[in-house]
């Protein structure tokens, strides 16, 4: 894995090690892209040396990681029911009436009378 920065104003891209935070003109690639990078005709592409293995969570990391989870279970939920405490079979209901009701990525459609 790898980042691509580029500049346009100096027609430079940089290849290097995944970056920690997002910033524009930025793109996370996989290793075959990373390794088959080419740059447009003219440009320059310099390719930072890369560590041998990814680096592994650090003390911040997991605090961070679990004020997002204590932050994500303190927010109430929207429709009053927690995800946890509503059935599988729930979440395909639609309130009578309703045409085309949306549940996640799932959609409800009456079949026509």
């Amino acid at each position: 894995m790898a980042t691509l920065t580029y500049v346009y104003a100096d027609s430079t891209a940089v290849l290097g090690p995944l970056a920690t935070y997002a910033e524009p003109h930025c793109y996370d690639l996989c290793a075959q892209h990373a390794g088959s990078l080419t740059v447009p005709r003219g440009w320059e592409v310099l390719r930072l040396a890369m560590p041998s293995q990814p680096p592994q969570p650090g003390p911040d990391d997991l605090l961070a990681l679990a004020d997002a989870v204590r932050e994500a279970a303190s927010r109430p939920a929207a429709s009053g029911t927690s995800q946890g405490q509503r059935g599988a079979h729930s979440a395909l209901e639609a309130p009578a009436g309703a045409e085309g009701v949306r549940r996640g990525h799932l959609r409800i459609l009456r079949e026509p009378s």
